[in-house]
């Protein structure tokens, strides 16, 4: 599992700015990476600073198509389909977030870093129908700018997180932050497998 963790990791750090495309559009999806793409652009502008704005433009776009995606979904099965995925009270909490301030509120899940339940805030936005235009550009913004914080970070300390990166405790980090991500993604797509069938027999 390590061994296979660390291969993941290293194969998207040598894509560059398409290994943060592909992370991207699976972590804002349906694939559950806590700090995926955060340590990958922090950890390629520690290597190679010169090419920070094109990391962090590459993480957002990603991020952006991953919530189109997750938005598609989510708004074809309406607000029916969350009450199958997700607790009433949790919907029930966001909904009356996004009654307040629905912008506000999308930024704040954006800039959170995980385990902040940030594909939650996208769903039940898609389910209430808010306006797909309005809800990429904020996402997008929000993203730009904690991806923007990210790279000067790297920029600012490259060269002690390089030294992190080599060491034994960052490693093992790495495989229970993995395990986590097998396993929480394995169950996304079970229950979103899960539901679409039985939404289709219905719909039969």
């Amino acid at each position: 599992m390590k061994a296979f963790i660390n291969h993941f990791f290293i194969v998207l750090f040598h894509l560059g700015g398409f290994g943060l495309l592909a992370l991207g559009v699976l972590d804002s999806s349906f694939l559950f990476t806590p700090f995926g793409n955060d340590v990958l652009v922090i950890a390629m502008t520690a290597r190679k600073h010169i090419l920070m704005p094109y990391y962090v433009a590459m993480a957002t776009a990603g991020s952006m198509i991953g919530c189109l995606i997750l938005n598609l979904v989510c708004q074809k099965g309406g607000e029916q389909s969350l009450e199958k995925r997700v607790s009433r009270r949790r919907l029930d909490y966001v909904k009356t977030r996004f009654k307040k301030n629905a912008v506000w509120t999308l930024t704040l899940a954006s800039l959170m870093p995980p385990p902040f339940p940030f594909t939650l805030f996208v769903m039940v936005a898609s389910a209430l129908n808010y306006p797909r235009t309005r809800l990429l550009t904020t996402i997008g913004l929000a993203r730009l700018i904690r991806f923007s914080v990210e790279g000067l970070l790297a920029i600012c300390f490259g060269k002690g997180i390089l030294r992190l990166a080599h060491s034994t405790k960052l490693e093992y980090a790495a495989l229970v932050l993995g395990i986590v991500s097998v396993a929480g993604s394995g169950f996304s797509i079970y229950t979103w497998t899960r539901q679409s069938k039985v939404t289709a027999r219905r719909g039969c």
